[in-house]
């Protein structure tokens, strides 16, 4: 935490501390009027009087202890003047300086991340209907993230399903899947997209059968293996 501010908020907490006992220094209000315990004391010594324009009973030579209500409060208004006002320097210097800098950084830090987002262009250009772009922009992530299975499954994607062309997409993923060094979830992945391409859009069944064949020989003992020979059941395959 910035120390200035720390010394200027030990500051402001002084000052509050010390209007208060200024505050409660002062005392209470003086009455208005006697008590009634002081006007029977007044009258057994004989100095009650009775005022003759109000027709009240008055104690002669009465001063009543305490401060007019008046002096109070306009001294209360000084001290929440100084209070108020120091503590508006502080948050003008300190708090609120912070606070936009905070609230900057969360937009245009948010819009940092965005722009820095190596597929963001891509989305942009879908959104936009532009699936040729799109495609493009997908291709130079993955030149820049060989590693990365996304763009190509993405690819793929809009070849499929807004071109209209699953030739494309299958030699898309079999593209991606020959020319690079895969993790073996991502490898598998391809392949059952691709042996799912064939079933449904190509109708052919002896491509499908035996991409899922090659995924029970790569991956032995996984659940990609499981899931291939399952498939391969339904088809009745084995």
């Amino acid at each position: 935490m910035d120390r200035n501010f720390i010394i200027h908020l030990c500051i402001l907490v002084s000052i509050i501390c010390v209007a208060g006992i200024i505050w409660t220094g002062m005392g209470p209000v003086a009455p208005s009027r006697p008590s009634p315990e002081e006007l029977e004391s007044a009258r057994a010594d004989d100095r009650v009087i009775v005022n003759q324009i109000s027709g009240e009973e008055e104690i002669e030579g009465w001063n009543p202890g305490g401060v007019s209500m008046g002096s109070k409060v306009l001294v209360g208004i000084g001290l929440l003047f100084v209070v108020a006002g120091y503590a508006a320097i502080v948050f003008v210097t300190f708090i609120l300086p912070s606070a936009v800098n905070r609230f900057t950084h969360m937009f245009y830090g948010a819009a940092e991340e965005l722009e820095q987002d190596p597929m963001h262009d891509a989305r942009a250009l879908f959104a936009q209907g532009d699936f040729e772009g799109a495609i493009a922009a997908y291709r130079a992530v993955a030149v820049e993230q060989p590693e990365n299975r996304f763009p190509w499954v993405e690819i793929a994607k809009i070849q499929h399903d807004n071109l209209e062309d699953p030739d494309a997409a299958i030699r898309t993923l079999r593209g991606a899947l020959e020319n690079h060094e895969w993790r073996e979830n991502d490898a598998a992945f391809f392949m059952f997209r691709l042996a799912e391409l064939y079933e449904e859009d190509k109708v052919d069944l002896t491509q499908s059968v035996g991409i899922l064949h090659q995924v029970v020989s790569l991956f032995p003992e996984t659940r990609h293996s499981a899931n291939a020979t399952h498939r391969l059941r339904e088809l009745g395959a084995i």
